[in-house]
C-alpha cells in the first residue's frame, strides 16, 4: 500500500482534500448544488493527490458490484424507450466516485471527523425542520417539512440515515457520544414531523436491529416508543400512523397499483427495462386500472423500480452489492478497531432497504450521497499504513 501521511493529521494537499471532502459530506444535507460543486473540488484534489503520490487507485470489495450495475445500467440507456432521456440520467452514476474518495481520504479515526459532520449538520436539519413545523405551518400532507432540502421524502430519508448513524455512536462508542445523545431527540422528532411513513418504518428497523447488535432486550424500547407516540403525537401524526395498515389510504392503494404495473413493465422489458428515467414515459400505458394518481415518476419501491427500469440482470447485480455490503459490514462489527462504523453502515443498509419498498430512496441523489459516504467510512477506518499500527493496537486493547 503507497505510504500516506499520518491519518488523524493531514498536512498539504492531503489535508486540502479532506477538507474538501467533510465540506461536502455537510453540504450534501443543505444543497444538492452544493454538494455537487465540493464533489468535484473534492475528486480533482483526490486525483491530484494520487497523480502526485503515483499510488495505485484502491477501492473496497464492495465498490465492484457497484461498477457493473453502473455498466448494466449504461446497457439499459441505449436500448431504452428514450435513449437520449436516460442517457442523460446516468450521470447520477458519477456519484459512486464517492466511495473510492472516501475510501482513500478518510483512513482511521479521519472517518470519525466525517460522521461528527454528518451528526452536527443533521441536528441543525432537524432542529430547522421543527420550526418549519411548529411555527411555518409545514404541518400537513400537502406542506410536510422539509429543512433545507428540495423534498420531504429526500429530507425525511436523509435524516433516517443520520438518526442510524447517531445511535450506533451512543450504543458503540465509549466517547464521543455526549452530542450524539443530546441531539438525537430532535432527529426523531423531526423524522415523525414530516409524515413519511417509509423513514418511520426505516428508522425503526435501523435502530432495532443497533438495538439487537448492543442487547436483544433492548429491542422491547420499541413498541414502548410507539405507545409513546400514539399517547403524546398530534392528531395528524397519530391518523398518519394508523393509515399505515389501512388500505382504504389512497396511497397504500396506489403503492398496490404501482406493484402491478411494475410487473407489467418488467414482462414486457425483461433484460434492459425501459430506461433509466423511463418509467414516467410509460407509465399510462401500464398504469393498473386501481392506480389513484394519473402519472408517477417512479414506482416507489427500488427493487421493482430497478427492475423495471434497467432490467431483471440490474436487479441481480445491485442485489450482489447488497449482499457483498452486508456481509462485509457484519464481520467488521466484530473485527473493527471503530464499532460504531461498521454498525452505522449496517443500520443505514436495512433501514434503506426497508424505507425502499415504500420509496425510491437509492434513485435519489442527496440519499445516495450519504449513503454511500456512510457505508464507505467503515472500510475506509480499517485502512491503514504500517505507521498507523501501534495506534490501531492501542484501541484494539481499549
Amino acid at each position: 500500500m503507497t505510504s500516506m501521511p499520518e491519518p488523524d493529521a493531514p498536512v498539504g494537499l492531503e489535508r486540502a482534500a479532506w477538507l474538501a471532502l467533510l465540506a461536502f459530506a455537510a453540504s450534501l444535507q443543505v444543497s444538492i448544488f452544493a454538494a455537487g460543486v465540493l464533489l468535484t473540488v473534492t475528486a480533482l484534489l483526490w486525483l491530484a493527490l494520487v497523480i502526485r503520490n503515483k499510488e495505485r487507485i484502491e477501492v473496497p470489495r464492495m465498490f465492484w458490484p457497484l461498477v457493473a450495475y453502473a455498466a448494466v445500467t449504461m446497457i439499459s440507456a441505449l436500448f431504452a424507450v428514450d435513449r437520449g432521456v436516460s442517457l442523460r440520467d446516468t450521470k447520477q452514476l458519477v456519484l459512486f466516485a464517492i466511495v473510492p474518495i472516501a475510501y482513500r481520504l478518510l483512513p482511521g479515526r479521519r472517518s470519525l471527523t466525517a460522521v461528527d459532520v454528518i451528526i452536527t449538520i443533521g441536528a441543525l436539519e432537524a432542529i430547522w425542520g421543527i420550526v418549519q413545523y411548529a411555527i411555518l405551518n409545514f404541518d400537513h400532507l400537502q406542506r410536510r417539512v422539509q429543512g433545507s432540502l428540495t423534498h420531504y421524502m429526500t429530507y425525511s430519508g436523509v435524516l433516517m440515515l443520520v438518526a442510524c448513524t447517531a445511535a450506533a455512536r451512543i450504543m458503540f462508542r465509549r466517547q464521543d457520544r455526549t452530542w450524539a445523545s443530546l441531539v438525537m431527540p430532535a432527529l426523531l422528532v423531526a423524522i415523525a414531523l414530516t409524515m413519511s411513513r417509509n423513514a418511520w418504518v426505516g428508522v425503526c428497523v435501523g435502530i432495532g436491529l443497533l438495538f439487537l447488535l448492543r442487547d436483544f432486550r433492548l429491542i422491547a424500547l420499541l413498541p414502548a416508543a410507539a405507545a409513546l407516540f400514539l399517547a403524546f403525537a398530534p392528531t395528524q401524526l397519530a391518523d398518519r400512523l394508523y393509515s399505515t395498515f389501512s388500505l382504504s389510504d389512497p396511497t397504500n392503494r396506489d403503492r398496490i397499483a404501482m406493484f402491478y404495473t411494475g410487473a407489467h413493465i418488467i414482462r414486457d422489458f425483461p433484460l434492459t427495462g425501459v430506461g433509466p428515467d423511463g418509467v414516467r414515459l410509460v407509465y399510462q400505458h401500464y398504469r393498473d386500472p386501481r392506480a389513484e394518481r394519473q402519472l408517477n415518476p417512479h414506482l416507489h419501491n427500488v427493487p421493482l423500480q430497478i427492475a423495471a427500469e434497467r432490467g431483471l440482470p440490474a436487479l441481480g447485480v445491485w442485489l450482489w452489492f447488497i449482499v457483498v455490503l452486508i456481509r462485509d459490514l457484519a464481520r467488521k462489527t466484530r473485527s473493527s478497531p471503530i464499532r460504531s462504523l461498521p454498525t452505522a453502515a449496517l443500520a443505514g443498509v436495512v433501514a434503506m432497504l426497508t424505507a425502499g419498498m415504500f420509496e425510491y430512496n437509492f434513485g435519489d441523489s442527496e440519499f445516495l450521497m450519504l449513503f454511500l459516504l456512510i457505508v464507505t467510512l467503515p472500510y475506509a477506518a480499517d485502512r491503514v499504513t504500517a505507521t498507523d499500527a501501534p495506534a490501531v493496537a492501542q484501541r484494539r486493547a481499549a
